[in-house]
């Protein structure tokens, strides 16, 4: 099978490693990660034609944290229930009182 060629995303957003060594396949989830809590549009879009739309929704339900703004994104991008979303569960497991 033929391998996937590198996309070029806001290298900004990982500023804590060497962009050139990132591995898309198996540091899959933590660039989705980025992406999605800091990067731009474009970013967005270049992880959904990589990925694809099904494998991107596989590796989101599994992260653990999303800002309450991507979490609502994605919930309406991926046509799927804010409660299987793990962050989402992960975030009303460790809720001590309202979230106002």
């Amino acid at each position: 099978m033929e391998e996937k060629a590198k996309i070029e995303l806001t290298r900004s957003l990982f500023w804590d490693i060497e962009y050139d060594r990132l591995d898309f396949k198996t540091h899959a989830s933590f660039i989705v990660e980025r992406v999605l809590n800091r990067g731009s549009l474009e970013d967005f879009r270049a992880i959904v034609k990589y990925y694809g739309k099904e494998q991107l929704k596989e590796i989101t339900l599994k992260i653990r944290y999303l800002d309450k703004k991507t979490l609502s994104f994605c919930s309406a991008f991926f046509n799927e229930p804010l409660e299987n979303f793990r962050c989402y569960k992960q975030k009303q497991l460790n809720q001590t009182h309202w979230d106002y």
